[in-house]
């Protein structure tokens, strides 16, 4: 079993990674700086395309590796907020990180690039099909079987990684989203501006997101409401006059967010980003959760690497402590803002936008300036989350 190396050789590998996104490419990187043998597979051929809004906020920022060649369409300095095309405001932000556009295609080429350089192979075109445990991991894929010491299942929200472990969700929702060409005046009329709009579903809003002569729009709402949610985006576009255009692009996809006690590791198998459920239940922002859980999956894949089975499974619970302790705890705080807007979206918009505090708050998160739970933890917040459940 395993890869044929050089002369004909079956080759171990310290650590594979799938999937090549910003968790896979992290977690590559990360394990080759520590001088193990590392396997990034991509089932796409990339640069390939994928869904997703493509801001990057502070804590994307600071989790990029330093001198990441990756071009920015534009930087965001205000922020416009509606309440289902009603009440729109506009906020300056203040933060010394203002949020960055980019497009996912070109981040995750970048992030690959980044791995390869610091000594992983990268091969894309190549699908997982399974994968067994027996001491070591042997990863069937559509290029034939590779074995390692350590895997790292950063494949998506589909992850078939995923299913091995055993993750759970709690919360999957449904984005819809178009990128759609503009002209020269309405790219300087979004110039620097993001748009928000709490939606008319529960839970549901959505965003525009200017890129330069491309606007990247869409919309977010809980699963099986297909048909409505389809309609909002409609709706929402043309609100936003943005229904003028074909969109060169057209897609969807589902975000999921993890049950807190579902597994982050099986044997030497563990699995980040997407693939893990992290992701923002409110603003399902996700790029933060792969980056940081990414490097962290790298660290402890290249322990796992050079440890025995006993030494491997503390690796693993020691990656699982990390990513509970602070992403869970992220995600902990923003459920509870997640289950105030689902009752009460106009109130969440009124607060954010009408009271200085709130918006200061939210402004430094979005800068990287500040966590959710230390937010929530304000004495301000908590007397806010005690009078909305009240009213709930």
């Amino acid at each position: 079993m395993g890869v044929l190396g050089a002369g004909g050789e079956r080759r171990i590998w310290d650590v594979v990674v799938v999937g090549a996104g910003p968790a896979g490419a992290s977690a590559a990187r990360v394990a080759a700086g520590a001088g193990c043998s590392v396997l990034l597979l991509e089932r796409a051929v990339m640069p390939r395309y994928k869904t997703c809004g493509g801001g990057l906020i502070g804590h994307s920022q600071t989790a990029l590796p330093p001198g990441l060649n990756l071009k920015v369409y534009e930087t965001i300095g205000s922020f416009t907020f509606s309440h289902v095309g009603r009440r729109q405001r506009s906020l300056a932000s203040s933060g010394r990180r203002p949020c960055l556009m980019v497009f996912r295609d070109e981040l995750d080429a970048a992030l690959a690039e980044a791995a390869a350089g610091a000594g992983a192979e990268v091969r894309d075109g190549v699908s997982v099909t399974g994968l067994a445990e027996d001491g070591l991991v042997t990863v069937r894929t559509s290029a034939g079987p590779v074995r390692a010491r350590a895997l790292v299942g950063a494949d998506g929200s589909a992850s078939r990684i995923a299913r091995h472990v055993g993750v759970r969700y709690e919360q999957t929702d449904l984005a819809l989203e178009v990128e759609v060409p503009v002209g020269a005046r309405a790219a300087e009329g979004w110039r620097g501006t993001a748009a928000f709009e709490w939606g008319p579903l529960p839970g549901s809003f959505g965003w525009v997101f200017p890129k330069a002569g491309i606007c990247t729009a869409g919309v977010v709402a809980a699963r099986g409401q297909g048909e409505a949610t389809r309609a909002y985006l409609g709706e929402f576009l043309a609100r936003q006059g943005l229904d003028g255009e074909t969109p060169v692009r057209d897609t969807g996809h589902l975000t999921r967010c993890r049950h807190p006690e579902s597994p982050l590791t099986r044997g030497r198998v563990v699995v980040a980003g997407d693939a893990a459920g992290l992701c923002d239940p409110w603003s399902r922002e996700g790029i933060s959760f792969a980056l940081r859980s990414g490097m962290w999956a790298g660290e402890a894949a290249a322990r796992m690497a050079g440890e025995g089975t006993a030494g491997a499974e503390q690796a693993g619970a020691e990656y699982a402590w990390t990513v509970r302790s602070s992403l869970g705890a992220e995600m902990a705080a923003s459920r509870q803002v997640m289950d105030i807007f689902v009752r009460r979206p106009g109130a969440v918009h009124g607060a954010l936008t009408r009271a200085p505090l709130v918006w200061r708050m939210f402004d430094r998160y979005m800068h990287g300036e500040a966590t959710i739970p230390a937010l929530m933890g304000h004495p301000a917040a908590r007397a806010a989350v005690r009078a909305a459940n009240r009213l709930l």
